[in-house]
């Protein structure tokens, strides 16, 4: 991509743009990208020691949809519910204010919450804070996994997705801690590097461990899982890269997190090569031993995009196999009773174009808002009413890929 940094034109790719945008950082020259002929105003954020571009607040549609800063409009994904509230950027700062609906401690004696859904509290969940699916959605689309090109096949790995979301987590503030500080992420297993992967997780364990008695802080974890199974008294959540330490459920809370994500762990379960990502709060008892705190589960194809239903699925793996480039909607807090757009297609013209599926079964109340999000949107839209059969035709591509 092409920005106007001070008085000069600089590629990102340019040995020297790093050097470009520490000259500005700070001050009241803003970068601007030229994907437009006017330019579009963006910030800089210094993460992890490098210095990063960034769009500014909701300016995503005043962008290409070529260009990697772009988004489509807020309101075709759960992100417009959340964005301004529970989601509070400052370019001054370049730190994001996160508000959570979980909590970062526990209290001895407490009795367990229910898995981080936002399904069933709809109520509660009103936009205000995060739920824990919300957050794992919101790093998922700041790291670009919510993303597809054809450039991008074959090169996602959990060695990609545990760097670009850990990034994604910098500069990250929530009650008062930076997010990195708190949030776990398996290393991709080595075996010559495995001590030192452990060490390195004992140690970052040993900033919440704490004795039984007494407030507990908490930590988060991400990671894919490869087992849900029986542990001697109780349940464990057995990841992918971590084999040596499991995440321990109750068995109150395995009940209630197998009910609640029983569309997730069916799909897991049914569909060849769809992964299971959990994100889930726990503490670390004196003997070292993870707990799971709350819990919740997200769904993604071999390639990590998300998705909820078969339907969506057999949308987003026709997108990929045409060679398209789309962007995934997200949920965030939004219950599945509320319609959002499956995935919008920017590679369409004069405007990209937003792609909807009627599961089966829906309402009348959620076909005409799926109507209503269509006819109120500025992009073209794509409506597919699975109960009907066969999919239809998908919207042509008329820019190169």
């Amino acid at each position: 991509m092409m920005y106007l940094v001070g008085t000069s034109k600089i590629r990102s790719d340019d040995s020297g743009f790093d050097q470009a945008l520490a000259a500005v950082r700070g001050s009241k020259t803003r970068p601007r990208c030229l994907c437009i002929a006017a330019g579009v105003e963006m910030y800089v954020a210094r993460i992890q020691g490098k210095h990063i571009i960034k769009r500014m607040p909701d300016s995503g549609g005043s962008h290409h949809p070529s260009c990697d800063s772009y988004d489509p409009p807020a309101e075709l994904s759960g992100l417009g519910q959340v964005m301004g509230t529970a989601i509070q950027e400052s370019p001054d700062t370049g730190i994001t204010a996160l508000k959570f609906d979980f909590s970062l401690s526990k209290t001895g004696g407490r009795a367990a919450p229910v898995p981080g859904d936002g399904e069933a509290d709809s109520v509660k969940t009103d936009g205000s804070k995060l739920t824990l699916r919300g957050v794992l959605h919101y790093l998922w689309e700041q790291a670009g996994f919510n993303r597809w090109s054809p450039s991008m096949a074959g090169k996602r790995s959990w060695f990609v997705i545990r760097k670009y979301l850990m990034q994604a987590a910098a500069e990250k503030s929530a009650k008062g801690v930076n997010l990195v500080d708190i949030l776990y992420m398996p290393e991709a297993f080595n075996a010559e590097r495995h001590a030192e992967a452990t060490a390195r997780r004992v140690a970052h364990f040993g900033k919440v461990a704490s004795p039984t008695k007494g407030t507990r802080r908490l930590m988060m974890v991400i990671g894919e899982v490869k087992e849900l199974s029986p542990s001697r008294y109780g349940h464990k959540i057995v990841l992918k890269h971590l084999p040596d330490c499991h995440f321990m459920l109750n068995d109150d809370i395995h009940k209630r997190l197998v009910k609640r994500f029983a569309v997730e762990l069916g799909l897991w379960d049914g569909i060849e090569g769809t992964k299971l990502l959990v994100i889930a709060t726990f503490s670390v008892g004196q003997t070292g031993i993870a707990s799971v705190e709350e819990a919740a589960l997200m769904t993604v194809t071999d390639s990590w995009l998300p998705f909820d239903s078969v339907y969506e699925k057999m949308v987003l793996d026709g997108l990929a196999a045409s060679g398209r480039r789309f962007m995934k909607g997200l949920r965030y807090n939004l219950p599945s009773s509320k319609p959002l757009a499956c995935a919008v297609a920017i590679d369409t013209q004069p405007a990209p174009t937003a792609l909807y599926v009627v599961p089966p079964g829906s309402s009348d109340e959620y076909s005409a808002e799926v109507s209503t999000l269509a006819q109120d949107s500025k992009l073209a839209s794509w409506i597919w009413s699975a109960s009907s059969g066969e999919m239809p035709a998908l919207p042509s591509n008329q820019v190169s890929a």
